[in-house]
């Protein structure tokens, strides 16, 4: 099909339909005066959605919410550690789900919407940066290879409103998200808590039909929703990506990644790095975030334990044991991506990764925090042979380096591994200082900057002269503070 002509899109309610007491009818506000502030036409093209259309009168309903059947979905959570009973679509709306050309079923999704009946006492709107932030960060995201929702579409309203910080207005923006789904474990929190087991019963089904076809019953899906977030926190990890706000609504059933608000990447490597400005007792600190994801799998559990079947001790010991596997499975993931960012052949064959290689990368991880050095960049110059010279002092890495040429043995050449190693550390990733620079541009009403940024992300594997400038960290990125607006 022509990528760039008309298609109107058959957008479904499969959520509602099997699940009407976990959303409500809602229709999103009009905005103003709608225009196109960035469209994504490979997403777009993914989803059989012709270009022209959307940027015709037709697509720009469907991208503003101006449809009969959307929904706000109504979900729970854990926030920073605390339940919160009932939280929910409080400026957005389901548009509708639509199967792609691979036959993969997609949410289409809007934010910024206006008041929903969860806005718990906000106005609804959303700001242009932080629209554009869960854009930029979504196809960085993707382009590197992670499980993550992404952004068909930002558009700016036409209006302002309200400040995030400050006095000065904003101008408005809308989101147009694409997801595998919107299931979340404050989905499963909301249902535990205010809903029968019959819903409960039907919610699991729904969830396994939709993401994991080949789960049994809930314990399967427990096991399933669990290795997928081990995975996904893995890839994070090894990016030196922090998500920020690891709340138990911001944990997809799905093992996408979702929500990225205060979100950022790591300059220097540091455990305890933290960039959110609402995470004021560093409870989402990178390195935090292994844990993080299994205390929210903790919470997922205990929403399935009573749909068992079996006694509550069983059951209990049932959920733990599945639980208990996390770690290994994490470990595994770390592992994998990290012999492959070291250049370490493992084989096609490997079953485990060697502790060899866990205990190389927690003695390189020490050592890039004792000396501040740059964990994109780090990654990125060894595989080019230039790591050293971002040592200040070079003796503990040379010593490293020796054990790390002991493990890689003779596998491939050196050109070889050197191909390989490029094809897994990024050059370029959305360093804070420099995003934060394209945001602002944005806000004032340059959009070049996060356009040269959002194309710039999509090939972080590519060392490009026009982009040079956005490589480094900049100056002023490790008291980078984001602010939740998303």
């Amino acid at each position: 099909m022509d990528s760039r002509a008309a298609s109107t899109p058959e957008l479904l309610q499969t959520y509602a339909d099997a699940l009407p007491e976990l959303s409500v009818p809602w229709r999103a506000e009009t905005p103003p005066h709608p225009e196109l502030a960035w469209l994504n036409e490979e997403l777009a093209a993914e989803l059989g959605l012709g270009i022209e259309w959307l940027r015709g009168p037709e697509g720009m309903a469907v991208l503003t919410g101006q449809l009969e059947g959307t929904t706000a979905q109504v979900y729970a959570g854990h926030q920073f550690g605390r339940p919160n009973p009932q939280l929910g679509d409080g400026r957005a709306v389901l548009l509708g789900d639509l199967e792609d050309s691979l036959g993969r079923r997609r949410d289409v999704h809007l934010k910024g919407a206006g008041r929903t009946p969860f806005a718990r006492g906000g106005d609804g709107k959303a700001p242009l940066g932080p629209m554009l932030r869960e854009a930029v960060i979504g196809e960085w995201l993707h382009a590197a290879g992670v499980p993550t929702t992404r952004a068909l579409a930002v558009l700016t309203t036409g209006e302002q409103i309200a400040p995030r910080q400050g006095v000065t207005p904003e101008p408005g923006a809308l989101l147009v998200r694409v997801a595998a789904s919107h299931l979340r474990v404050g989905t499963f929190e909301y249902a535990a808590w205010h809903l029968d087991p019959e819903v409960r019963d039907r919610l699991v089904e729904f969830t396994i039909r939709r993401h994991h076809p080949g789960a049994d019953g809930p314990l399967g899906l427990l096991e399933a929703a669990t290795r997928a977030q081990a995975e996904l926190v893995a890839q994070w990890m090894l990016l030196g990506f922090v998500h920020g706000v690891m709340n138990t609504d911001n944990m997809t059933l799905s093992g996408e990644g979702i929500d990225y608000g205060p979100c950022a990447v790591l300059d220097v490597h540091r455990r305890d790095a933290v960039f959110s400005s609402i995470d004021r007792g560093g409870r989402y600190v990178y390195g935090n975030q292994p844990g993080i994801a299994l205390w929210n799998l903790s919470r997922f559990a205990e929403t399935l334990v009573p749909l068992l079947g079996a006694d509550p001790n069983t059951a209990v010991d049932q959920a733990t044991a599945v639980l208990e596997r996390f770690e290994g499975w994490f470990r595994e993931a770390h592992g994998r991506g990290l012999a492959a960012k070291l250049g370490i052949p493992l084989g096609e064959d490997a079953g485990t990764v060697p502790g060899a290689v866990h205990e190389l990368g927690a003695e390189l991880f020490v050592l890039l925090e004792a000396q501040r050095v740059d964990h994109t960049a780090f990654f990125r110059a060894l595989g080019e042979d230039v790591a050293a010279a971002l040592f200040a002092q070079p003796e503990p890495f040379d010593k490293w380096r020796r054990r790390r040429e002991a493990l890689r043995g003779q596998g491939s050449s050196a050109d070889d591994a050197r191909s390989a190693m490029s094809r897994v550390n990024p050059v370029l990733v959305p360093r804070n200082v420099h995003l934060d620079a394209a945001l602002r541009s944005a806000h004032l009403g340059d959009l070049g900057p996060v356009r040269t940024m959002l194309e710039a992300v999509r090939r972080p594997f590519e060392r490009r002269p026009e982009h040079a400038h956005l490589e480094g960290p900049g100056a002023g990125g490790e008291h980078f503070l984001t602010f939740c607006g998303t």
